[in-house]
């Protein structure tokens, strides 16, 4: 059940804590100027998202874990798939492909990253 919860949260960009304030000022997450935006708090609970000062430091491990996966699961299919592709052209369709989906793997490991932290709880109404 926390998976799904975690999974909610990550993909509606929701608080991790009611899955109602949204996190991010923008929903679009290739609005290059304000990618990196976050409301301080929750409309709806009050959770404050950057709970100390470079808070979110650790989601660049995170981000380098899903990209990481990404490249290790692509390179598998094209190793066992699409051998006949030469390498360059893989390289370049990874190097595109990565840089295509940064905005979005920066905001899921955010996200991932602030769920690690904190529960999925509706009930609950004050700062911590």
């Amino acid at each position: 059940m926390r998976v799904f919860q975690i999974l909610y949260s990550m993909w509606f960009n929701k608080c991790p804590r009611c899955h109602k304030g949204n996190v991010f000022v923008y929903k679009n997450p290739y609005r290059l100027k304000a990618l990196f935006k976050l409301h301080e708090h929750c409309s709806s609970c009050n959770l404050q998202y950057e709970r100390e000062p470079s808070f979110f430091y650790g989601a660049m491990y995170v981000s380098y874990a899903l990209t990481s996966g990404w490249f290790i699961v692509w390179y598998v299919l094209y190793i066992t798939v699409l051998n006949t592709m030469d390498t360059l052209w893989f390289a370049l369709a990874m190097a595109s492909s990565l840089i295509a989906l940064s905005p979005l793997t920066l905001r899921w490991s955010r996200m991932l990253w602030l769920n690690f932290f904190v529960p999925y709880n509706p009930l609950k109404n004050q700062n911590t």
